[in-house]
């Protein structure tokens, strides 16, 4: 079928992610994409600077993740779980727990990151029913934070600024504080007194705090001092509350390190896992805790279980292209190739700093920020990076990129000369 059929077939029929059926957005057509570039239907290039939502950090088509899921898919493409259990889920298993440094013995697998969220909460509720403490049924969380799009999901999003607001009196009524304060690179100026009081008020009724470690994602791109994780630790110690944190965006590498936590001291008690665990190639997700937490989950009288169970959890290809990932990352001087990212990022946004239009710069590993004063036209400054030949979607505020690992040098500066130049172009004479 030629190519604008497709196209008016999708506009037809498909529904896209944030988008007016009304007036829906306009769609590229992908032919296929390899290492950083997407490819057209006309044969232009596009280099993604978006790793696909911050998933694709080997690049496309990757030759070992390929290989893993064909030699997968002739063994068994899924299964149940319940009552089964396959070697990629077991061998996933054994790669997590080693790349968390032991900190985590337990991992539960589901569909997608807000599931993932989902989970994480299910877990803390069920640990303080089998504590016999069923009044600890809320959660806190934080302004500027972004969970995810699912129910619970929602209710943990920034209550006024996120896209889920109009869901507020839907939504399970959970407990917000303000978000970190301090910088990723200033001092520290003791954030967590911020919501000590809270957590006064409410730790009878709080069973959990959910956070974005050291990098606050689609709720504001914000990065912030990981002391503020450890203080958070002593005080969830302190008043018996469990530490869930969100590295479904963070995770493998993404801010300079395997996980972000790791810019603590600490560990949580729940972690969530998704995004760029299986290299970008399927929707997967993991939720890992420890086997003391879920001894007290599974000891409640009137259950006895963790109750949750998706169709296609630890689907065995899924798990096998998260093997394969990980293995590439283990591979990798993941350290050395992020600081050269970051270095270069930071080159070039520095001069965005300078705009008459810009109210921030932040870049941290792989991820570079570009905070404007206003919102900016995501349709029309997108059109003008597509131009540029480079792939980078504007969100409110926000102009970030947050390329492949294996992205070359050459691709990474026309990708960052390619922002600069569109913003400039699309702002400057407003």
């Amino acid at each position: 079928m030629e190519f604008n059929a497709q196209l008016k077939n999708d506009k037809k029929l498909l529904q896209h992610p944030y988008d007016s059926s009304i007036k829906p957005m306009d769609a590229f057509l992908i032919k296929k994409a390899e290492r950083e570039f997407l490819y057209l239907y006309d044969n232009t290039s596009l280099i993604d600077g978006m790793s696909s939502w911050w998933s694709v950090i080997h690049g496309y088509n990757n030759t070992f993740i390929n290989n893993a899921l064909k030699e997968q898919i002739d063994k068994v493409s899924h299964v149940m779980f319940g009552g089964l259990t396959h070697e990629p889920a077991i061998n996933l298993g054994v790669n997590l727990n080693n790349i968390l440094s032991g900190n985590f013995d337990r991992f539960f697998y589901c569909d997608s990151g807000s599931v993932a969220v989902e989970v994480a909460v299910k877990m803390a509720f069920q640990y303080y029913m089998g504590k016999g403490l069923n009044n600890k049924n809320k959660i806190l969380s934080f302004e500027g934070a972004y969970h995810g799009d699912t129910f619970m999901a929602m209710s943990l999003c920034d209550p006024v600024n996120s896209m889920h607001k109009d869901f507020g009196n839907i939504l399970h009524t959970n407990i917000f504080a303000p978000k970190p304060k301090s910088g990723f690179f200033e001092s520290y100026e003791d954030d967590h007194l911020d919501i000590a009081y809270l957590l006064e008020k409410y730790a009878e009724d709080i069973a959990a705090i959910i956070i974005e470690p050291v990098v606050q994602g689609a709720g504001g791109m914000w990065f912030y001092h990981p002391e503020f994780l450890n203080k958070l630790k002593n005080m969830c110690a302190y008043y018996d509350i469990l530490l869930i944190f969100d590295e479904i965006a963070t995770g493998f590498g993404r801010t300079g390190k395997m996980f972000a936590f790791e810019y603590s001291d600490i560990a949580p008690d729940i972690i969530c896992l998704g995004k760029a665990i299986t290299g970008g190639y399927m929707s997967f997700a993991a939720v890992g805790t420890t086997k003391n937490i879920m001894d007290v989950i599974c000891n409640s009288k009137s259950v006895g279980a963790f109750m949750h169970g998706p169709t296609f959890m630890a689907n065995p290809l899924a798990c096998e292209c998260a093997n394969a990932s990980i293995n590439l990352l283990q591979k990798t001087d993941l350290t050395k190739t992020l600081i050269g990212i970051q270095k270069i990022i930071s080159d070039y946004f520095a001069e965005a700093a300078e705009f008459p239009f810009v109210k921030d710069v932040r870049v941290l590993g792989g991820i570079g920020v570009i905070e404007t004063f206003n919102n900016v036209d995501s349709n029309s400054l997108t059109d003008k990076f597509v131009k540029k030949g480079v792939w980078v979607r504007p969100f409110k505020n926000l102009i970030y990129i947050m390329p492949p690992y294996i992205i070359s040098e050459e691709s990474l500066r026309k990708l960052c000369k390619a922002v600069l130049e569109g913003l400039w172009e699309e702002l400057s004479k407003k």
